[in-house]
């Protein structure tokens, strides 16, 4: 799965902008499913047939991005974020545009780094003047970092793992799904980032029983980080509430009881700040019991993120035993 992993998260795929990255995906599960379609917003639903509920699994494609919003005359392009991105974190960055230009961050004089906001920073793509910038650049086009996947071993660093890992989770459980006892929809959703967009409108599009999403989840295990019973290396997490959710007593049990009945290391989370596309599936139509598997993460929404991949690993291991289990 690290090949897939590392495919995925090198491809460009900004939310708004995810034909890349899907293109990717087409191609890896087209012989699996079905049925396959892209929707009118984006999202990628892919079918496997069997005979009980419907049931909805989502990951999102984007990944967070810049987008220009002015020129100057000395060829610098000024941005705002597309997702929640820190200034703080954006300094000397490489980021890359759909086109390959290249640029790095640069930064305004500044008395303090409290006060850096996304105002005093600007792309550099080594234009000369304002001409030669809008040859490379246009006003709304959108960048992303650029950084390649490392393979630590036991541990894995990339950019856009969120949630690429979530995806290549979906695409290895679609593979060695053979004979589901359930109606399986795989949706590869577009918009996650800016709002759980695409989870919206393929959830009313596809009248799931049930809804999972698939995604990552931050950590408390690095020095003096903020309180939270989830670390790497401790196995997917059964998402107890985020922001958005409060998984349905049902969905809970059912991952549960999946992790425990095929012996899978699992973690409880409850995520004080943030949320998922499940946010987004379980309030569609009459509302859907939903709830979401996550990959523990530390660094999220950095250029670096990392993941263990042993977690990945019972990651599939557990959405294939919960999709195994005929849902009443």
């Amino acid at each position: 799965m690290k090949e897939l992993i590392k495919e995925l998260t090198e491809a460009y795929g900004p939310s708004g902008r995810e034909e890349t990255v899907r293109k990717v995906i087409e191609d890896k599960i087209k012989p699996m499913v079905d049925k396959m379609e892209v929707d009118s917003l984006g999202n990628l639903i892919a079918r496997k047939k069997g005979p009980g509920k419907r049931v909805m699994l989502a990951a999102h494609m984007d990944e967070l991005g810049l987008m220009v919003t002015y020129i100057d005359k000395n060829g610098f392009l000024r941005f705002s974020n597309v997702g929640g991105i820190s200034p703080h974190i954006l300094l000397g960055e490489r980021v890359v545009f759909a086109n390959g230009a290249v640029g790095t961050i640069g930064c305004e004089k500044i008395e303090s780094m409290k006060d850096l906001n996304f105002q005093k920073l600007y792309i550099d793509i080594g234009a000369s003047e304002q001409k030669e910038a809008e040859d490379q650049v246009k006003i709304g086009d959108i960048a992303v970092y650029q950084r390649g996947f490392q393979d630590l071993g036991r541990r894995i660093i990339s950019k856009s793992l969120d949630d690429r890992v979530g995806c290549a989770v979906l695409i290895q459980a679609l593979k060695e799904i053979e004979s589901p006892v359930n109606d399986l929809f795989f949706v590869f959703t577009v918009q996650e980032e800016v709002g759980v967009r695409g989870a919206r409108t393929s959830a009313y599009r596809i009248k799931p029983d049930y809804g999972l999403a698939v995604d990552v989840t931050r950590t408390g295990d690095t020095p003096e980080s903020e309180t939270m019973a989830v670390a790497l290396g401790k196995g997917p997490t059964v998402k107890v509430k985020d922001t958005l959710i409060i998984t349905h007593p049902k969905v809970k049990k059912i991952m549960v009881d999946a992790a425990e009945r095929t012996g899978i290391p699992y973690q409880l989370e409850v995520l004080e700040r943030g949320g998922t596309d499940s946010g987004a599936i379980h309030l569609s139509r009459e509302g859907v019991p939903s709830g979401v598997m996550s990959i523990p993460c530390r660094y999220i929404h950095t250029p670096s993120e990392m993941v263990d991949y042993d977690d990945v690993i019972n990651g599939v291991k557990l959405l294939k035993s919960i999709l195994e289990t005929p849902l009443d």
